[in-house]
């Protein structure tokens, strides 16, 4: 459920519910994102993902039986923290077990278990990072790999030309083909695609904090190359 207008503790302006093709970096979580988003009404340059407009204060997860996740706005302790699920650096909103000590971007704790009835599964059991495994068992899509073609080249996207003309799209799209001509010696981002294009669609939406259309349409591009 998503609400027109929403206050946040951390801002003094309501939020207003907006779309835009415009990447942004969300003010809560600290991570990249694009269409969907709760945006300060005022001047302000304030930006939350939906996920982190609205959290559960607390959720859980099927890979962690034992554990609890209570949403937190800044990451616990003075240690560095990252994200289970991707790997990276957690810097604002977190959903955290005290427990165990796992931690979850808000919108990594939103990625499917199960992709195109049951084909397609999300793999949590090895190495720090989530993948989304084939039935067959021979393709593996990691959510670090997705999340790094995305923010790598987060800076340019941030401050090209075309996305200061609010063209989205087009950057995010420049920055997702430069990362696969640059793993594409190896071919295994290519082949990756080729066999997990459904699995990739639903990753880059989930990090990304929008399911929509416009993730839809940006992969299928990708896809066609």
């Amino acid at each position: 459920m998503k609400y027109i207008e929403i206050s946040d503790t951390s801002h003094a302006h309501n939020l207003k519910f907006e779309y835009a093709e415009a990447p942004f970096k969300c003010d809560g979580c600290k991570e990249a994102g694009i269409g969907s988003r709760y945006k300060c009404g005022g001047e302000c340059d304030f930006e939350l993902h939906t996920h982190c407009g609205m959290p559960s204060p607390t959720i859980a997860h099927p890979f962690y039986h034992k554990c609890s996740f209570q949403f937190m706005r800044r990451p616990p302790g003075p240690v560095a923290r990252y994200c289970n699920a991707c790997e990276k650096d957690v810097s604002g909103f977190v959903y955290h077990c005290r427990l165990c000590g796992f931690d979850l971007h808000p919108c990594c704790a939103k990625l499917p278990m199960m992709i195109d009835d049951g084909e397609i599964k999300l793999c949590g059991r090895k190495g720090r990072s989530w993948s989304y495994r084939s039935s067959c068992k021979k393709y593996n899509l990691h959510v670090a790999c997705v999340k790094e073609m995305l923010v790598d080249s987060w800076h340019e996207i941030c401050y090209s030309e075309s996305s200061r003309k609010g063209n989205g799209i087009p950057s995010l799209r420049f920055a997702l083909q430069a990362h696969n001509h640059k793993k594409s010696r190896k071919g295994k981002v290519e082949k990756c695609c080729e066999v997990a294009g459904l699995a990739l669609q639903f990753v880059i939406s989930a990090v990304l904090g929008d399911p929509t259309s416009l993730i839809v349409a940006l992969v299928g591009n990708l896809m066609s190359k």
